[in-house]
């Protein structure tokens, strides 16, 4: 453990959350808002459906922690929504499973502190056509559809609504790009830097939204170790110093 303390967010999930501090990744972008007021913590599996997620779920997130997180982003349910493999094996967990599993990760989560926050991002769309060419010869036929995707979204927006929890409807805010087939996917299911913008940006609106008390966006958190001090670098006359502790070195995309 390293001080100062800051507040805790983690990020607990299947691929999309473990690949996500890759290739400008929807972790990274948070990572770098954050830094100086929260330490965003990966706890991503890749190929995890929620049945795994269940299984260490006390390990990840221990009730007697000393410290809890103050938000969690939960994302399950891609992995789940494939199709049942003939032989019993695979990562197809059937839809009421899947929803009793998730809500059983929220109660868990919910029960950590009264300050933890959650956030569950449900299944995003997919290009099928891409994964036929990227990924069939490594995996076959992964038994995954976009409207597969679709329907086990809507199973966990109905999860988060019954219990009141913030959730982002990633199936659709990806879609309303025109051109999300070409641009958001790496491989047809893997998020890009685009698909990954667009995941951050829906992020911080719930955090920018939310009636929570203290708020979670970084535009409201304080620096770490913001003051000014006669050791910042200069501005252009060589003569004032200019405090750069809130500078996110990101102006060429405007994250609200």
């Amino acid at each position: 453990m390293v001080g100062p303390a800051r507040p805790e967010f983690v990020l607990f999930g299947s691929s999309i959350v473990q690949l996500s501090f890759g290739d400008e990744g929807w972790g990274s972008i948070l990572a770098n808002l954050y830094a100086r007021k929260a330490d965003i913590v990966l706890r991503g599996y890749s190929g995890w459906n929620s049945r795994r997620a269940l299984e260490v779920l006390d390990k990840v997130f221990p009730k007697d922690a000393n410290v809890q997180p103050s938000l969690v982003i939960v994302y399950f349910g891609g992995n789940d929504s494939v199709r049942p493999n003939p032989h019993g094996l695979g990562s197809h967990v059937p839809l009421q499973e899947y929803k009793e599993n998730m809500r059983k990760i929220a109660i868990h989560l919910k029960s950590l502190s009264k300050k933890t926050r959650l956030i569950f991002l449900s299944s995003p769309p997919i290009n099928e056509e891409q994964i036929r060419s990227t990924l069939s010869k490594q995996l076959g036929d992964l038994g995954r559809t976009n409207e597969s995707c679709r329907i086990y979204s809507e199973a966990c927006l109905e999860v988060c609504r019954e219990m009141n929890i913030e959730a982002i409807d990633l199936w659709s805010a990806l879609q309303e790009r025109n051109d999300w087939l070409n641009v958001c996917f790496k491989d047809g299911i893997h998020l890009s830097s685009e698909g990954s913008k667009i995941v951050a940006k829906e992020i911080l609106k719930v955090l920018r939204e939310a009636d929570w008390e203290p708020s979670l966006y970084w535009k409201s958190m304080a620096t770490e170790f913001s003051e000014d001090s006669p050791y910042d670098p200069t501005g252009a006359d060589a003569k004032t110093p200019t405090n750069v502790s809130n500078w996110t070195f990101q102006e060429s995309f405007q994250w609200d």
